[in-house]
């Protein structure tokens, strides 16, 4: 199931909580409610909220000193607040903003207005984001050429020649298991030249007609041995006689597979194992759902599991999802995700159904 998006309302009057609420879910937004300002500080960091409206004047801690605490942590700056005040004189509005406000009401406020606010602050934050991992990518290509060609020639002569000593050895040598694990970090390393050099190739150049489910049925029959041998079990609910979509074939198998690799590795040492793939069509995009019940990933780190060589206890350093996000970007799509730590984690990948495809 795609993630909703998520307003923290903060506000003493329980009145005003309780009327946005409602406004709000009704609207198709998740919602969350804190009433003082020490209570939301907490709340922030545990739900990671997709924007927050802040009235001020709360007991405990003002909204004032909310949103400059959050304004200057890492982990919610990025999170767009509107501010909410019965005060409508003009320093106090420059004040709001000068703690790092998004946006600023005054009480009584209509609700229409703020409901217009929100959705433009949630578009902007969402292009603020997408041209910032766009950024990020386009500097990784700048290296990839140069990393590539200095790292795997030295690896290419590192694995021939442990591998040459390796012969040598009588089957009993205490030095083997020092020679297995040189190779196995020979071949972490090449895996991650591998992917740098396949970063090349992610933004698509050759696109045709292709059936969706026949993509992400290629793509699943990469892991068919490691399903096999994890007893992990696989639910497929494919939508019956998909559109057509204009893809690059290769590359999109490869970016949905990278996708479905983090979800079987994500559940190694899980009691259950189990993978749902999902497709269907919503509007003017082909959906794709990839969720599994592994370790799932921490809150604090779910804006970063597509960066490039990001690691966590749940996935290795890698280039994986870094090729996956590039991959549907170049084919004007988005991927979206949302995870709880020992529940699992699921994809969400939407493709416009006429597809254009773009540089990056």
């Amino acid at each position: 199931m795609e993630k909703k998006i998520k307003i923290m309302i903060v506000d003493d009057n329980v009145d005003t909580v309780e009327l946005l609420t409602k406004r709000f879910t009704a609207q198709g937004y998740d919602t969350a409610a804190a009433y003082d300002g020490e209570q939301a500080l907490k709340m922030v960091r545990e739900c990671l909220p997709d924007l927050i409206i802040l009235d001020i004047m709360m007991p405990k801690i003002d909204g004032y000193e909310v949103c400059r605490q959050l304004k200057e942590d890492e982990s919610t700056k990025h999170i767009p607040i509107l501010m909410l005040t019965a005060k409508s004189q003009v320093p106090e509005k420059v004040k709001g903003l000068d703690t790092g406000a998004d946006g600023y009401l005054t009480k009584p406020f209509d609700y229409n207005e703020l409901a217009a606010r929100v959705r433009s602050q949630l578009a902007r934050k969402d292009a603020s984001m997408q041209l910032a991992q766009k950024e990020k990518l386009a500097a990784l290509d700048q290296m990839v050429d140069e990393v590539s060609h200095e790292v795997r020639n030295p690896l290419v002569t590192i694995g021939g020649l442990v591998r040459r000593m390796a012969k040598n050895l009588a089957e009993d040598d205490p030095n083997r298991k020092y020679i297995a694990i040189i190779l196995e970090n020979v071949a972490s390393l090449e895996k991650m030249v591998s992917q740098l050099v396949a970063l090349k190739t992610s933004v698509a150049s050759t696109p045709r007609p292709a059936d969706m489910n026949e993509i992400v049925s290629l793509a699943l029959a990469r892991f068919e041995e490691q399903i096999q041998a994890n007893r992990i079990s696989v639910t497929t609910r494919f939508m019956e006689k998909p559109p057509l979509i204009p893809v690059d074939h290769a590359n999109l198998v490869t970016a949905i597979a990278n996708i479905i690799e983090n979800s079987i590795e994500a559940m190694e040492n899980s009691s259950r194992k189990e993978l749902s793939i999902a497709t269907r069509t919503d509007t003017n995009f082909f959906v794709i759902e990839i969720a599994d019940s592994g370790r799932g990933i921490a809150h604090d780190t779910m804006n970063s599991i597509y960066d490039p060589f990001f690691t966590s206890k749940t996935y290795g350093p890698g280039l994986g999802l870094t090729f996956a996000l590039k991959t549907i970007q170049s084919h004007n799509g988005t991927i979206s995700s949302q995870s709880e730590v020992d529940e699992g984690t699921s994809f969400t990948i939407r493709l416009p159904l006429k597809s254009g495809i773009s540089a990056i």
